[in-house]
């Protein structure tokens, strides 16, 4: 499969199992302490260093910005990526959710930091993700005030299956993308984004638009 003319393409065990356990187990942990702290208010609802429920993409899940250890991975996959996709890329942010039980994921398509993206399983139950190929589908719901979500094109779509340390990688601003009605009790994944160095303001964005990997959304240059 050629990312360039498909606009995505799947690498297995990008990242080795073992890892994508360790990572899964760590990230797992992380959310019990977060909802730990925050029922004892010690930590503020919106607090993003210790992840998040309030993303109002899937709402009451816990999803976490710029986690270090997610960080890492983004920096590690940059030279996979670098080398499937055939493109000089910029590393912006990480972005890491547990999903539970019934959640959705609807069809979106996403923001310039996110131009060349990868979705990477860490672990828990099964739950496939779909890809239109067309790029021309799903008509940006920007124009309707909701910013980076599509309206439903209701296309089939590609379905991917990935195993944990698996990783799809797409042109998130190009590709609708979703995932339906999760019937499993957890699984992790982290998604890792890139600009193509070529884009335009590329290099204004590197990092999403902090001086460094591993700070939180707000802190800015």
């Amino acid at each position: 499969m050629s990312f360039k003319k498909n606009k995505y393409i799947v690498i297995k065990e990008a990242v080795p199992r073992q890892i994508a356990e360790f990572v899964y187990n760590y990230f797992m942990m992380k959310r019990q302490v977060a909802r730990t702290l925050l029922d004892t208010k010690f930590i503020a609802p919106f607090s993003e260093e210790w992840g998040i429920w309030t993303d109002q993409q899937v709402p009451n899940t816990y999803s976490h910005y710029a986690d270090v250890a997610m960080e890492t991975l983004l920096m590690r996959t940059q030279s996979i990526m670098e080398k499937k996709t055939g493109l000089k890329l910029n590393p912006t942010y990480s972005y890491a959710r547990i999903y539970k039980h019934g959640d959705i994921l609807h069809r979106h398509k996403d923001r310039f930091s996110c131009e060349i993206s990868t979705t990477l399983n860490l672990g828990g139950n099964p739950w496939p993700i779909y890809l239109e190929p067309k790029k021309n589908v799903g008509l940006a719901e920007s124009a309707g005030g909701k910013k980076g979500i599509t309206v439903s094109s209701n296309n089939k779509g590609v379905k991917v299956d990935l195993k944990p340390g698996d990783m799809l990688v797409y042109r998130g601003i190009e590709l609708e993308h979703w995932r339906e009605e999760f019937k499993g009790d957890n699984c992790a994944q982290v998604f890792l984004h890139y600009n193509d160095k070529k884009s335009k303001n590329a290099d204004k964005n590197i990092y999403d638009g902090r001086p460094h990997l591993g700070l939180p959304s707000w802190f800015k240059k």
